[in-house]
């Protein structure tokens, strides 16, 4: 089975930009639906981006969506999430997630989807 770390977390000013990696060991990512989430303290885990095994199709939050980009890349079996223009609310754990499924061009927004999860990798975000 797929095990998945991310990286990438740490502390930025508003505005400022990260990019947060997840890669892969133990199989091909080609063959996975990719997510991410994110959970801040007292709050329920939340869709932030979902995409497609091709990357053709993504999925973005509307609270997200213009200010951050999903991309993969197969061939280094390692996902990406580029965050710019960050907000104190976007501060959380964020967690790559990933499902292994036959449809090429499908996502899932949901976290109740995937069935391999990263440790979480800590977004600060100072005001």
């Amino acid at each position: 089975q797929v095990q998945l770390v991310e990286s990438g977390g740490g502390w930025v000013q508003t505005g400022g930009s990260l990019r947060l990696s997840c890669a892969a060991s133990g199989d091909t990512l080609d063959g996975y639906i990719m997510g991410w989430f994110r959970q801040a303290p007292g709050k329920e885990r939340e869709s932030v981006a979902a995409i497609s095994r091709t990357g053709t199709n993504a999925y973005y939050a509307e609270s997200v969506k213009g200010r951050f980009a999903f991309s993969r890349d197969n061939a280094k079996n390692t996902v990406y999430l580029q965050m710019n223009s960050l907000k104190p609310e976007d501060a959380a754990v964020y967690y790559c997630a990933g499902k292994r499924s036959v449809f090429r061009d499908v996502y899932f927004s949901s976290p109740n989807e995937y069935n391999y999860w990263g440790q979480g990798t800590q977004v600060t975000v100072s005001s």
